[in-house]
């Protein structure tokens, strides 16, 4: 609730205002003095005035003339204006005029400049000083009214008295104090603000009315009236806050709210209200504002998210910010470029000799910047075993940003592709920067590449082959292979690397499913085949005695095994059958020569095609559940 204190005991009517400008003191005496403050003319009396202020008594005793016509006094430079002045006047009158967080500040000042001391209105109620600075004092106790305070000074020539007199540093060092205090401690205002806004929020139920519980403030409770302060202010307030042991975290989340409140560029890209300050800044302004808040931004890494930092950068590129600004901006954005999001470093290039649609090159020094960041994970390239393991690899920690910065490195290929004016150097050295073991799966990297070939048709030859060595066939998923295999824009070299690791994949399936089939006959459970235990089984090690439902059990699960090697005849049909298929895909791109065709017969698609055999089956062999027949199936190369 706002403080605000009654000075005056006489009805508050007796000054009236008259046009044009004119403030009237109702008494029986008629006016003998006018005091001009800008526009305003004030018919006031000499005693009252000459009794309560020292400047005034000098100026009329100037101004006074011999043959008793009202005189006129010019106050020039007073704090606060013709508002000020007025409660002055109602002070000197007795006339009552309200003090509140918005005016004790410019009454202040005032009194101040009028020279309304204790030498001429003595102590006590007739000294205006004493009565402002008390009353000063006590809205110095709320937030709230602190802030109004501070935002006051700005007001016409307020703000060099105010200084002298301290008054801005200590409305400061009160907000930074209550600011950097705990909210929950010692029942401050803050918290009852909240508590009286929680009782007010009530909930009706059944007809009872029920008042709802007091809310906690959380660290952000003073960002919003924080933001409301001008530059200058607002940066001193900040410097005490961090001088007080405030949070980075917080420090940081503050200079968020002030920024997405008073740069309109931010509003669409960080999820803020920019512009909503009720004032439309100027680009300058805005340049200034933003330089600054990135100077005072903490050093600590991750206080302010990569979005925002993004944010600032675009807005810095728009405003044409200071290349300090912009330098600082991406090498805190790159440190942290892992939590960055595609839709953020589509940072549209505003230079003066624009090329491209994007700015790559901004994307380019981050991705430098979060190379030197991580240089324990960059260190050392691993190497691959034949297992597929990796040695000498990064630990978990250390590959996860990496292989997030993999895909969003993929995706921003993939976007910027289509620009024609991309030059492949620059698409070349974005994607250089991903190691090879960053990537899990190169689908992202290859969809990239893809869309570059069809947006630069005339890519020569060997270009195509140097893109084209950005990825790695070996780790292309089933359906990138099935694409690259028919897609007309890559070189033969790399669809014939497509088709060979593929091959080789498949005949890596074919030999675990052949593994699979031969533990089958022999009635042994393979890797991952799970073989339910029955009572009364057969067990070899002991050798109990067989029971009579024995024979059954043992006929269903030979009848389950010929079932199984059936599904895996027809699967080795299928993989014949897709075999023959590239085979033919391959002839039709150009009948293969030389050390292509001892490539293709090595692969078994130069000759005949591969033929299956089925061999004889052993001799039976009888046991007590009657005959059965071992199966097997080869398939010759």
């Amino acid at each position: 609730m706002a403080i605000t204190k009654v000075l005056g005991s006489k009805p508050a009517d007796c000054f009236q205002f008259r046009d044009p400008n004119s403030w009237t003191c109702m008494t029986e005496l008629v006016s003998d003095v006018v005091v001009e403050v800008g526009d305003f003319s004030f018919h006031l009396h000499k005693f009252p005035l000459m009794s309560r202020s020292g400047t005034l008594q000098k100026l009329i005793s100037e101004a006074a003339t011999d043959d008793g016509e009202p005189c006129s006094v010019e106050l020039h430079g007073i704090p606060g204006g013709a508002a000020a002045f007025e409660l002055a006047a109602r002070f000197c009158y007795d006339v009552s005029a309200e003090l509140n967080a918005g005016n004790v500040v410019s009454l202040r000042c005032a009194a101040e400049h009028l020279g309304m001391t204790e030498d001429h209105g003595g102590g006590g109620e007739g000294n205006l000083v004493e009565q402002t600075e008390a009353f000063l004092r006590d809205v110095l106790g709320s937030w709230d009214d602190a802030v109004r305070a501070l935002r006051s000074c700005d007001g016409a020539g307020v703000l060099p008295l105010a200084e002298e007199l301290l008054v801005v540093p200590r409305c400061i060092d009160a907000l930074a104090s209550k600011a950097c205090a705990d909210p929950t401690l010692f029942g401050w205002p803050m918290v009852e603000y909240y508590t009286a806004k929680g009782l007010e929020e009530t909930v009706i139920w059944n007809g009872i009315t029920t008042a709802g519980k007091p809310r906690t403030p959380g660290a952000d409770w003073w960002y919003k009236q924080a933001s409301s302060l001008k530059l200058p202010v607002y940066k001193r307030l900040i410097t005490a806050m961090r001088s007080k042991g405030m949070s980075p975290e917080n420090i940081a989340g503050s200079l968020t709210h002030y920024a997405k409140r008073h740069l309109s560029g931010l509003s669409r890209h960080s999820g803020g209200g920019g512009g909503v300050s009720g004032t439309v800044l100027s680009d300058v302004e805005q340049r200034v504002l933003l330089e600054e808040i990135v100077a005072m931004l903490p050093v600590e890494r991750g206080v302010a998210t990569t979005r925002f930092l993004l944010g600032l950068l675009r807005t810095a590129m728009i405003l044409h910010a200071g290349a300090a600004c912009r330098d600082a901006l991406e090498k805190r954005a790159g440190n942290q470029l892992e939590e960055a999001a595609l839709e953020d470093l589509l940072i549209p290039n505003t230079g003066y000799s624009v090329e491209t649609l994007y700015d790559v090159d901004c994307v380019q020094r981050m991705l430098e910047q979060f190379v030197a960041a991580n240089t324990s994970a960059f260190a050392t390239s691993p190497e691959i075993t034949d297992e597929g393991q990796m040695v000498d690899a990064p630990s978990t920690g250390e590959l996860m940003p990496i292989s997030t910065v993999a895909k969003l490195v993929d995706g921003y290929l993939a976007e910027v592709a289509t620009d024609t004016n991309l030059k492949l150097s620059k698409f070349q050295g974005i994607a250089e920067f991903v190691p090879d073991y960053a990537r899990a799966i190169d689908d992202g990297i290859y969809r990239a590449i893809d869309i570059y070939l069809k947006a630069h048709p005339w890519l020569t030859a060997s270009e195509r082959e140097q893109l084209c060595r950005l990825m790695n066939c070996q780790k292309l998923s089933l359906e990138a292979c099935t694409h690259a295999a028919q897609n007309e824009r890559l070189p033969l070299r790399v669809v014939v690397q497509v088709l060979f690791f593929e091959q080789l994949r498949l005949r890596t399936t074919v030999a675990g499913w052949f593994y699979v089939s031969d533990n089958v006959d022999q009635g042994t459970p393979s890797a991952g085949h799970y073989t339910p235990e029955k009572s009364g089984g057969v067990d070899f090690g002991a050798g109990p005695e067989e029971e009579e439902g024995d024979d059954e059990a043992r006929g269903n699960e030979r009848s389950s095994s010929a079932m199984s090697v059936d599904d895996i005849r027809q699967r080795v049909v299928e993989l014949e059958e897709e075999c023959s298929s590239m085979k033919e895909e391959i002839h039709r791109l150009g009948k293969p020569k030389g050390a292509l065709s001892r490539l293709f017969r090595k692969l078994g698609l130069g000759g005949r095609p591969a033929a299956r055999q089925q061999q004889p089956p052993p001799p039976p062999q009888l046991t007590s559940s009657g005959d059965e027949k071992r199966k097997s199936m080869s398939l010759e190369r």
